[in-house]
């Protein structure tokens, strides 16, 4: 009598390995980084189910890709990708996805990225691009909720830039954790922003940058972000921050009873994510101005 096949469960992502600069050689394909949440999409006995990159059930969060998934022609799968929600040019914006998971609304699309099971089958021992040949096959609707990630093969340098110019966030056997058969590259800028304030991070303790873009004579608060100054710099800066003092903030909705206010005089370097609307992410201070 044969044994029913044990349930699929969640597996622990591939995470890849930040480097400063694209891989040079021919043996790389290179995949757009969608700027959303990773997840991992489990399909079982017409079920679905999504998980998070630690691993907590976000079904109830994804209904559109619930429905979609249960339509893909597979008995069971594990798809690895990300979730994301895409502006009017089709670029990912992560802060429309947050919003869109406090309305709960269903304009959200999984990119499904690789294939880790398939209809009883374990793939991470195959070749990527075996595997990701059969989830090619496997994601056919162009209107689906579930899309397939494109791959380039060629000159990594110029499809990094192209993917910068366009505000595109820019392997082998498959193994959870860290790999440095996957590696990032992300696009980042330096701008210069107003200083509002000096609070610390309730996480790390380390000192945190409040900061502010000018706008039309008005202050527009742009997030907080780590200082990166050391030595010199550092003393000049607490120097400048006991000479604007002020008691409270430039932005008179900011509520932060830790913080210490200063006026919005000084001018800041800052090294951030090149593109995204609303606040600053992936920031530091690297300089005064």
């Amino acid at each position: 009598m044969s044994r029913a096949p044990p349930n699929l469960d969640f597996i622990p992502p591939q995470l890849p390995s930040l480097t400063d600069q694209p891989p040079e050689g021919a043996h790389w394909i290179h995949e757009v980084k969608h700027d959303g949440y990773r997840t991992m999409l489990v399909i079982e006995r017409g079920t679905a189910r999504t998980y998070t990159r630690n691993g907590h059930d976000w079904s109830d969060r994804y209904p559109g890709i619930i429905m979609a998934a249960r339509k893909l022609p597979c008995r069971t799968a594990i798809l690895d990708g990300e979730v994301i929600v895409q502006d009017g040019r089709g670029v990912s914006d992560f802060e429309a996805l947050q919003s869109a998971l406090r309305s709960k609304t269903t304009h959200l699309i999984f990119y499904a990225f690789d294939l880790l099971h398939l209809d009883g089958k374990d793939l991470r021992e195959k070749p990527l691009l075996e595997r990701r040949a059969k989830l090619k096959r496997l994601i056919q609707n162009p209107d689906s909720r579930i899309q397939f990630s494109e791959e380039f093969i060629g000159d990594a340098v110029a499809f990094f830039r192209a993917c910068a110019t366009h505000e595109l966030e820019g392997n082998s056997r498959y193994r959870s954790g860290r790999s440095k058969t996957w590696l990032k590259t992300k696009c980042f800028t330096e701008g210069e922003f107003l200083l509002l304030g000096i609070d610390r991070d309730r996480k790390t303790d380390a000192p945190r940058a409040l900061l502010a873009k000018a706008e039309r004579g008005n202050l527009i608060y742009a997030g907080a972000t780590f200082i990166g100054l050391r030595g010199q710099e550092r003393e000049e800066l607490e120097g400048k921050l006991r000479a604007l003092a002020v008691e409270r903030p430039s932005i008179s909705w900011l509520r932060n009873r830790e913080a210490r206010w200063v006026k919005p005089k000084l001018s800041l370097k800052v090294r951030h994510l090149a593109f995204g609307s609303g606040l600053l992410r992936h920031a530091t201070v690297r300089g005064l101005i």
